[in-house]
């Protein structure tokens, strides 16, 4: 072999430990970061629908979920779906967990609004849908981070 076919062969072998293989995983979580999409478009919080509370209404707990997962859960997965590299992967893994947690804590305000005066009367179906959707995501992100050889 030559020294250019060396060198080819590893610059290959770099570029391949730079990337994740998602396999039938990376058409699951395109449909995952979809059902986000259509989460935003339903009510989060009272008749605030999802990107209405991204854009400031219906208090900061919920707009914190609707900022981390649409950010992480969309942005950030469709740019890892694109590029397939393992360190964005990784962010999205570990975003996606902090945009559970988010979920949780935005579900929880919805559920004790009368308390601290906040708007809403209970979490609405697309908050449901995105925090589920988030956690899901977050695990098959998780998963992919970790499968790299």
């Amino acid at each position: 072999m030559g020294p250019q076919l060396t060198e080819e062969i590893d610059q290959a072998g770099q570029r391949a430990s730079r990337t994740v293989e998602l396999g039938r995983r990376g058409f699951t979580i395109a449909v995952f970061i979809f059902v986000l999409l259509i989460a935003q478009l339903l009510p989060w919080v009272g008749e605030h629908r999802g990107y209405e509370v991204l854009a400031g209404q219906g208090g900061g707990i919920p707009q914190l979920f609707a900022a981390t997962s649409t950010v992480i859960g969309v942005l950030a997965g469709a740019l890892a779906l694109v590029t397939r590299r393992w360190w964005v992967s990784w962010c999205c893994a570990a975003g996606g967990w902090f945009a559970s947690v988010d979920g949780l804590l935005a579900v929880w305000s919805q559920q004790s609004a009368h308390a601290s005066g906040a708007a809403g009367g209970g979490p609405g179906i697309g908050l449901l849908l995105a925090w589920a959707a988030t956690i899901v995501l977050a695990t098959l992100w998780m998963r992919t981070a970790f499968s790299r050889s």
